[in-house]
């Protein structure tokens, strides 16, 4: 075994010992199976898509839920993606990446749940006391050579939202990919879907998402608005950031950060008419605020 293939298995090893997790893939066969059933199912949609990219988006609507799945191949061994994704302190570098994301720190809470708190707020500089805190509690289910699943859950968020949930699953399709499921919902009563649908009607009226409803009679696709279409572009960019943070794993770390942001804002322009929210300097310069802000900027 190669010298820096070694040491990312060492890492992951300790990280099972910590953890207290298997180390064969007995935990969770099935899980992994459909997993790689989904892969199959997908595969001619991951290598051609209007996304120019390996990359499936999905998402659904209930009367009181949101959900969206982002499905994704990446160009890294599993054993890369186990290392970097398996620490609560990696999900803050991912979170971090989010327009929305103001702050993200871990923490312990009484019980000793591990804790992710972060602060969502909008789309410019703001004072932490200005933004709503949501308190993820952070698992690593399972951890092996066969299969990785994280998942962040939290009962309460903005604006009367409540139980979010984000679900990471990962398999390695051969030495040098991975396919990952990321999974993002939250539900809603009729106060927090007001609040939302006033705002979608007003400064978010031009809001839309990925998911072609119809075409008009130019031939030009008309995409799902509203809750869904909401849904869709909060999926997408966390999907990308999860892109992006990988991507920069492998960087000396003083470089790590700033490729971070640039690879993440760079993905989300290639989507101008969901995700376009700034330019690159001014998305710069609030990033590197609230990354000092949370203690990272010495880059991780």
């Amino acid at each position: 075994m190669r010298g820096a293939a070694r040491a990312v298995w060492v890492r992951v090893l300790l990280l099972i010992a910590v953890w207290g997790l298997p180390l064969t893939g007995s935990a969770a066969p099935d899980a992994a199976q459909t997993l790689h059933q989904r892969y199959a199912q997908l595969r001619g949609v991951l290598a051609s898509n209007v996304y120019q990219r390996p990359l499936f988006l999905d998402s659904s609507e209930t009367k009181g839920s949101s959900k969206g799945d982002t499905y994704l191949v990446v160009q890294h061994p599993f054993a890369g993606v186990v290392a970097a994704l398996s620490g609560s302190s990696d999900w803050c570098d991912v979170l971090i990446l989010h327009i929305n994301t103001k702050y993200c720190r871990p923490a312990v809470d009484p019980s000793g749940a591990n804790l992710l708190q972060v602060a969502m707020g909008r789309k410019f500089d703001q004072a932490l006391d200005d933004t709503y805190q949501v308190d993820f509690v952070y698992r690593l289910l399972h951890a092996d050579a066969k299969f990785l699943q994280v998942t962040l859950d939290a009962a309460k968020g903005p604006m009367g939202t409540r139980d979010y949930r984000i679900v990471l699953e990962a398999v390695p399709l051969d030495d040098a990919r991975t396919f990952i499921h990321l999974s993002y919902a939250y539900a809603y009563g009729a106060s927090a879907r007001f609040a939302t649908q006033t705002y979608l009607a007003t400064l978010g009226r031009s809001k839309v998402g990925f998911t072609i409803m119809e075409w008009n009679a130019d031939g030009e696709p008309i995409y799902v608005e509203g809750m869904r279409g909401a849904v869709e572009r909060n999926t997408m960019r966390y999907g990308l950031a999860i892109e992006a943070y990988l991507g920069a794993y492998s960087t000396p770390s003083a470089q790590r950060i700033e490729k971070r942001l640039r690879d993440w804002f760079a993905a989300t322009e290639q989507f101008a008419p969901q995700l376009q929210e700034m330019e690159l300097d001014e998305y710069l310069q609030m990033k590197h605020r609230e990354i000092l802000r949370q203690g990272q900027s010495g880059g991780n």
